[in-house]
């Protein structure tokens, strides 16, 4: 089950997923909890629906279940309805990742974090409809289209490279971030280095771009290029310089998306989520047989 928190960050390590796991226990204990439940519930729903045991005992089943049960109780409060909905949320992710992992496989794709986001977006969607689901929930940490200060200072630089690596988790806290940091070094050198290099180009980018500081500080921005560069740089495809390159315009690619796919989201209460990160990955991993110059890892 533990593997299932680090395969947020597409990693089996045992050490890597425990440290992640407790990084959100620091966050809070509710954030710890409902992370800790959704990831059972997927996991125990793959073992009773027999998935395939490697594909269990490598996490690959819990991790959307992780994100659910987080999402759920930052959206909608620490409530029993809420806990309910983690449970079902929990099981659904289970059986979304076999239906996407089924048809992208043709094209040589993963389901990556979409089941997380359809569920859970279907359910904090629809919650306002509900008495006995809707308490006037906290506000979530999404994207926001608001203009403020582009200038960037020494505080707001560290604050965004550690929150970004945070939020992957939907938690803005530089000392969670840390720490989740750290479990990524213990899944390798390369693994921590994109997740670095993911954590700049998202600063970068959204300066550029002249994003609010105030979100880049919150990690809001760049959460989604250090899931692509982890991903691309360190899982999908081979070390070397050209791949690195498309690395880096494909985390650029992904914050510019972040804003894109809130402003398409926002007229209906949806939420960002990973969304950028998924459609990102699939769509530059998708060229790669069509680009001679970039190389697949075996």
């Amino acid at each position: 089950m533990v593997r299932g928190v680090g395969q947020v960050d597409l990693q089996p390590s045992l050490l890597t997923g425990a440290l992640i796991l407790a990084s959100l226990w620091v966050a809070g204990w509710q954030i710890g909890l409902f992370a800790t439940i959704g990831t059972a519930v997927s996991t125990v729903t793959a073992v009773v629906l027999q998935v395939d045991r490697n594909s269990i005992a490598q996490g690959l089943q819990g991790y959307c279940g992780c994100l659910t049960g987080i999402a759920l109780v930052a959206s909608l409060g620490n409530h029993l309805s809420t806990y309910l909905l983690a449970v079902c949320g929990g099981f659904l992710c289970t059986v979304l990742t076999a239906t996407l992992g089924t048809l992208t496989a043709p094209f040589g794709l993963t389901a990556l974090t979409a089941p997380f986001c359809v569920i859970s977006g279907v359910m904090v969607a629809g919650a306002s409809s509900f008495s006995r689901i809707w308490h006037g929930g906290p506000a979530t940490a999404v994207t926001s289209t608001t203009q403020g200060s582009t200038r960037l200072s020494w505080s707001i630089l560290w604050h965004a490279f550690l929150d970004n690596v945070s939020e992957v988790f939907l938690v803005s806290d530089w000392k969670t971030g840390l720490i989740m940091l750290i479990g990524l070094a213990c899944a390798g050198w390369l693994v921590v280095s994109f997740a670095v290099v993911g954590s700049l180009v998202g600063i970068l980018a959204s300066w550029a771009l002249g994003a609010p500081t105030s979100l880049v500080a919150e990690g809001i921005y760049g959460y989604n290029a250090v899931l692509v560069a982890v991903a691309m740089g360190a899982v999908y495809l081979r070390p070397g310089a050209w791949n690195t390159a498309y690395v880096l315009v494909a985390g650029f690619a992904s914050t510019g998306l972040t804003a894109s796919v809130t402003s398409l989201f926002k007229p209906f209460g949806g939420h960002t989520f990973t969304w950028p990160f998924i459609l990102t990955t699939w769509a530059f991993m998708a060229a790669v047989p069509a680009l001679p110059r970039f190389r697949r890892a075996e």
